[in-house]
């Protein structure tokens, strides 16, 4: 039956496909205009983005939004960790300082600024998943269409906010380098875990919405209620290695980089730069 479902209930809406082909338009323009310059995008990071827009109308027009908010859980869940992380993250990815030359030029840019910066950032992702896992915000979105779209545009956007300051779509501080950004990636896990296991270890559902949804699919309440708490622990599980692992071999990496270039009697002020925004190969020649 879960099956079927799964098949069956796609519904794109006018709105969200105009977005996507609005979003994938521009960013191919620009990418277009870029090669013709000499300065192509990298193909990951096209991947990257083309990836977000895909996700971003799976999660939304695929069964997975009609399932999840109708009968499961779990799947609702799935589609939350797609908007408020996943997307966000392919997104920010696939986009660059080039990329987004021509729209940070209509924007007051020192002032979103703040945004890249990480305890700015964190505190608003935090409060906004907190906000929304409290039972009668998560109630109200699920009886009102147009809450329940201000719920999926604030994890997307608070989403954004939190991993701004790792990939730098806008400039984060200078003292946010690779071992900062590891230590917030971590926090970020923590708090996802914690919420997580609120989940997998209650005795009874917490949203009214899904007290007897999942019957009819061979799943209680409460355990469809603990699966999501499980979805969520292994994937901060994963993403939290993943992290790690990248990192290290980053940090690794920077400081092979930082003491070659101080060995041939470059100015340690740009030496610290370089490394920290990338660009020590252009300083190795």
């Amino acid at each position: 039956m879960l099956g079927a479902s799964l098949l069956t209930s796609w519904s794109v809406e006018p709105g969200t496909l105009a977005v996507a082909v609005a979003v994938t338009v521009a960013y191919a323009r620009r990418a277009r205009t870029l090669a013709r310059q000499g300065r192509p995008v990298p193909g990951w990071r096209i991947g990257l983005f083309t990836t977000g827009v895909v996700l971003m109308v799976v999660a939304v027009a695929s069964p997975i939004d009609a399932v999840g908010e109708e009968d499961l859980f779990f799947v609702h869940m799935t589609q939350h960790l797609l908007l408020g992380d996943i997307v966000p993250m392919c997104l920010l990815a696939g986009l660059s300082g080039p990329l987004l030359q021509p729209l940070l030029a209509h924007l007051p840019v020192n002032r979103l600024r703040v945004l890249a910066i990480p305890y700015v950032a964190l505190p608003i992702w935090t409060v906004n998943l907190c906000i929304w896992f409290v039972p009668w915000m998560f109630d109200a979105a699920e009886d009102s269409s147009v809450v329940h779209l201000i719920f999926h545009l604030s994890l997307l956007a608070a989403g954004t906010i939190m991993w701004m300051p790792v990939f730098e779509t806008l400039p984060a501080p200078e003292w946010f380098g690779t071992g900062p950004k590891l230590a917030y990636i971590v926090v970020v896990r923590m708090v996802g875990t914690v919420l997580a296991n609120i989940l997998v270890w209650a005795s009874a559902p917490y949203y009214e919405p899904y007290a007897s949804g999942a019957s009819h699919y061979g799943i209680g309440p409460l355990a469809d209620q603990q699966l999501a708490g499980g979805i969520m622990l292994l994937y901060d599980s994963l993403l939290t290695l993943v992290a790690i692992a990248w990192l290290f071999l980053r940090m690794a990496e920077e400081g092979e980089a930082r003491q070659t270039l101080l060995e041939r009697g470059l100015d340690e002020r740009t030496v610290r730069r370089a490394v920290r925004y990338g660009r020590w190969k252009e300083l190795m020649g």
